[in-house]
Parts: structure tokens; C-alpha cells; sequence
């Protein structure tokens, strides 16, 4: 029978981070990863070091990282990993939290972790509505400042000067649409 593997992933959102990203190699390696697939890109971006390493394991392997930022953008994301995880009968190990999946313990603190990330998401957007709302009410909330009006001079400007609308947006670095809308004013 094929041995088990345990495959690191760290990740920095930038290369200017280079200390943390020493100190999960580091961390990674020390835990007994085999193998480290590692990347510094944003959380946003697309990873493909991450996908690299999730389409590594195999049967029993375990995924590491150090920390759970490292790993997931959001607990969708997070559910999907364990969802495929889950469909190569591979685990997860978070360092820091000392959580394992491969344990039934393991799996339901992880399953916890994200309810309650998402939970504490949607009250921070409610007290974030309840906070606009209440400034709205006091005339302390005006929204952001549009941009694109404030140019409306310039636009008309430049159309006179006979400027398509699509060169317009570009040399004011604002929406084509936004162009439409002086113009028919």
C-alpha cells in the first residue's frame, strides 16, 4: 500500500510579506510536508499553486497550512475545499488552530469555524446597513461623490472637439455609459 503524504500550502498576498513566507516554509517543512506548493498572490487572485496542490493529493493524504487566511477567501470557499477534499479522501490540517480533519473532531470544529465566520459576516453587514441607515437619517451620509459628472465639462469639451465617446472614457478614465449619459443631458 502506497504511504500517505502530508502536502504543504503557503501563501503571502504579497512579495513584500517575505518574512511570514520563510516562517510558514519553515513551519511547513518542520510539520513533516513532503511536499510545499507555494505562491504569493492575493486572496482574490486565482491560485493556481493551490489548485496544484489540491490536484496532488491522493487517498489519505493531508493538505497543511499554518493558518486558516492562508488557505480560504470566505467559508464558501472554505466549504468547497472540503467538499473536494472530502471527494479525494484527503484531510486538512490547519496548524495553528490544531485543527485535523481526518479526525470526526476535526471536521466538526472546522464546520463550526465556518458557521460562525458566516454568521459574523452577515451581522457585520447588518450593523454596516443599521450604521448607514441612521447616518442617512442624521444627513451625515451622501454616498460616494460621483466622478463621472464631475468631468461633465471636460466631456462635452472634448466632444466638441470631435473625440469619439469611447475615447473620452479612456482619457478621463471614466465608464463609456457615463459618457452616454453627459452627452444626452
Amino acid at each position: 500500500m502506497d504511504k500517505t503524504m502530508n502536502i504543504g500550502y503557503a501563501r503571502t498576498s504579497t512579495v513584500e510579506q517575505e518574512a511570514g513566507f520563510e516562517a510558514q516554509l519553515r513551519d511547513l517543512k518542520a510539520t513533516g510536508c513532503e511536499k510545499v506548493f507555494q505562491e504569493q498572490v492575493s486572496s482574490v487572485a486565482r491560485r493556481d499553486q493551490l489548485e496544484a496542490a489540491i490536484d496532488y493529493l491522493r487517498d489519505g493524504d493531508t493538505l497543511v497550512v499554518t493558518k486558516l487566511d492562508r488557505l480560504a477567501r470566505s467559508t464558501r470557499h472554505l466549504g468547497e475545499i472540503m467538499e473536494t477534499l472530502s471527494g479525494r479522501k484527503a484531510h486538512l490540517k490547519i496548524m495553528d488552530l490544531g485543527i485535523d480533519t481526518g479526525t470526526a473532531t476535526g471536521e466538526l470544529v472546522v464546520n463550526l469555524i465556518g458557521a460562525i465566520a458566516q454568521f459574523e459576516r452577515k451581522m457585520m453587514l447588518e450593523r454596516q446597513r443599521e450604521g448607514i441607515a441612521k447616518a442617512k437619517s442624521e444627513g451625515k451620509y451622501k454616498g460616494r461623490k460621483p466622478t463621472a459628472r464631475a468631468k461633465s465639462d471636460e466631456v462635452l469639451l472634448l466632444k466638441s472637439e470631435g473625440m469619439s465617446a469611447i475615447n473620452i472614457a479612456k482619457e478621463l478614465n471614466i465608464g463609456r455609459a457615463s459618457v452616454y449619459r453627459i452627452l444626452d443631458d
